[in-house]
């Protein structure tokens, strides 16, 4: 058998859903990637415009001396979803779908390590391999569409026209020969523009072209300093991730949830909408307790809390005030001053802003504060 086939087989045997190989050369999409970060638009993720990043996306050679195959892979994380009315009740905070369950780096690691090692024992020679699961410095889209996995629609997302978008991709860079997928015209995104026109914060400046600034996703979890106030508004009760430019896609159609027993499947409700009271009264032990193992565990207590503030703030409950003004005196100034934000917009807590403001030494907190006074 030859060493391609065995791989195919044996990813699926692993329970991947979607496997590929490409040849391990720059990915062809290099040139808008080298133009999105001289926009500025990777904003704050620094790491994706660092010389030996932007080097290792131009040559896989720098990461693999010898590289000569990608393997690509892909996992369903789609699941059964909680009623919409749970979802879309603004006093739930919104937790994108691919956080219900399991962190999918531990899920997916351990997987592609096994494969790695049959790929070196089964190669012409021992090959070497370099394993990655949305932690190296390539473009996996790009190069999961060479693959033969998918295209890459409007959104940047991968999408199978079997499948549709809800994949995690994983890849093996290996010295070893593996014969590659034979181009095959793929489907495209057509004159839709859903998931363009859906977004609410316009973080898609043309298709195929995304913003991190504005996106949802990057606000709630990448971006550690303040939210910018215009964007608040803007988020709606997503505390976690945003899934509307996918779930909006005509593929989606095609995407194949999982039963209860996906790693990636909610425990319950609140992994999908926790109750924002709830939410906002975690403290760190019991954060830590809850989301140990998910992909939320990540951002810390002081970014999800931040990120809870905003959503109650957009609920329109006054009840959340009574969840929101003990944060005021909370160690983080990022959660005082969003959690102060949040009780301006509610018109509520005045007395309390106005302890919390005599108090206050942190300036751009005592400047929300002040804001929040004014707003209310």
């Amino acid at each position: 058998m030859n060493l391609r086939k065995r791989v195919i087989e044996s990813a699926v045997e692993l329970g991947f859903n979607l496997v590929g190989i490409a040849p391990a050369v720059p990915s062809p999409q290099l040139n808008a990637y080298l133009a999105w970060i001289s926009a500025g638009m990777h904003g704050t993720l620094a790491y994706m415009a660092r010389d030996d990043r932007v080097k290792r996306r131009r040559d896989l050679n720098t990461i693999l001396p010898g590289a000569r195959s990608l393997v690509v892979v892909g996992l369903d994380y789609a699941v059964s979803a909680p009623p919409a009315d749970v979802l879309n009740d603004p006093t739930r905070g919104r937790i994108s779908n691919y956080a219900w369950g399991a962190d999918y780096h531990t899920v997916m690691l351990p997987r592609l390590l096994t494969l790695c090692e049959m790929i070196a024992r089964e190669s012409a020679r021992a090959a070497t391999c370099r394993v990655y699961v949305d932690t190296g410095a390539i473009l996996e889209r790009s190069h999961a569409a060479t693959a033969g996995i998918g295209f890459v629609g409007k959104n940047t997302m991968l999408i199978s026209p079997r499948r549709g978008s809800y994949l995690f991709l994983g890849e093996i860079i290996t010295d070893a020969e593996i014969e590659p997928d034979s181009s095959t015209a793929m489907p495209g995104c057509g004159r839709c523009t859903r998931c363009l026109e859906a977004c609410p914060t316009a973080a898609f400046p043309a298709p195929y072209v995304l913003d991190a600034r504005l996106c949802i996703s990057y606000l709630t979890i990448e971006l550690r300093d303040s939210i910018p106030h215009d964007l608040r508004p803007k988020m709606r009760n997503w505390v976690y991730g945003c899934d509307i430019c996918q779930a909006v896609c005509p593929w989606q159609r095609f995407s194949q949830p999982a039963g209860k027993d996906s790693p990636f499947h909610p425990i319950r409700i609140e992994r999908a909408a926790p109750s924002l009271d709830w939410l906002l009264r975690l403290g760190e032990r019991e954060f830590e307790d809850v989301y140990r193992g998910s992909p939320i565990e990540r951002i810390t207590r002081e970014r999800f809390i931040r990120n809870a503030c905003v959503a109650a703030g957009n609920s329109g409950a006054p009840s959340l005030s009574r969840a929101l003004i003990p944060l005021l005196s909370d160690p983080s100034a990022m959660i005082r001053g969003h959690a102060a934000w949040a009780l301006g917009r509610l018109r509520q807590g005045k007395d309390a802003l106005r302890a919390a403001l005599s108090r206050e030494t942190d300036p751009a907190t005592k400047q929300e504060i002040d804001l929040a006074l004014k707003d209310g």
